[in-house]
């Protein structure tokens, strides 16, 4: 049994407590769960209104990554991560953020995989990192402005109307419609960290996130769940050269719906070049 603060969680496998990080830009502090292992290590950023502390540790211990070093990072204002009322949450600042943790942990190379908005989050934190880059490997990412049905629901509204009241009906709506665990984790967020972070999907960046990822000289992999499909981009960005993987029985929530699926998808896309 390890204990996670004030969470238990049954995994028998070797991790370090949930660990804090502080940031430069405020007082606060992210904090990870850190899988000790073998090969570059593996940093895991979940998507909008989630934790990679409740979403991946059952990824993390599938046989396909058992083994391997894995750092499961929540983002400022979800989990179990502070919630600075200072702070952006756009996409460049959680990327910065990501930049600064990668800089100052002395990690060489790395591996990145990020879910959703964690992946458009990893597409610039891998622009930023440059060569240390093994592999950038994401799920269902923003590729564009414009963002998803979620974000662009939230960012419709006004800030303060969403803080003051639309983030808990955003909270019923999900749990009405059965969708417990995204229910779970967007009680546990924060409001403001939700609304700025599906904001900035909406706008976008410059240049676009599609751009930085065919860019980047990484060994590249986008993932789709099964029940996603068809999707145009699939089939495009193979044409690009990026290598696309298919998580069975499972649509956007992969990580909750098909863990195992999921880790098989990432340890086929980090395959290869693993030399510290």
């Amino acid at each position: 049994m390890v204990r996670l603060i004030h969470y238990e969680c049954s995994l028998f496998i070797p991790v370090r407590a949930l660990l804090p990080f502080p940031t430069r830009s405020s007082l606060s502090k992210m904090r990870y769960l850190e899988f000790k292992g073998e090969g570059i290590p593996l940093l895991m950023i979940h998507g909008l209104g989630c934790a990679s502390s409740f979403e991946y540790p059952h990824v993390a211990a599938a046989p396909a990554l058992r083994g391997r070093h894995l750092i499961l990072l929540d983002l400022l204002g979800f989990g179990f991560s502070d919630r600075p009322e200072d702070f952006g949450y756009g996409v460049q600042d959680h990327a910065l953020q990501i930049y600064q943790f990668v800089e100052e942990q002395g990690l060489r190379r790395i591996d990145i995989y990020g879910h959703s908005m964690g992946g458009s989050i990893a597409i610039e934190a891998a622009d930023l990192l440059g060569d240390k880059i093994n592999h950038l490997i994401v799920s269902e990412a923003n590729l564009d402005s414009g963002g998803g049905t979620f974000s662009r629901a939230i960012a419709a509204l006004h800030e303060s109307d969403y803080v003051n009241g639309g983030h808990l009906t955003t909270f019923n709506d999900a749990r009405e419609a059965g969708n417990e665990e995204w229910a779970a984790t967007m009680r546990a967020s924060s409001a403001l960290a939700v609304y700025r972070g599906a904001r900035s999907l909406v706008e976008g960046s410059s240049p676009d996130w599609r751009f930085r990822f065919l860019r980047h000289p990484s060994q590249k992999t986008f993932i789709f769940g099964e029940h996603s499909l068809p999707n145009s981009d699939a089939e495009l960005l193979s044409s690009q050269g990026i290598r696309v993987l298919i998580v069975p029985g499972a649509g956007h929530s992969m990580g909750l719906e098909n863990p195992h699926g999921l880790a098989t998808a990432i340890a086929e896309a980090s395959s290869g070049l693993d030399q510290a």
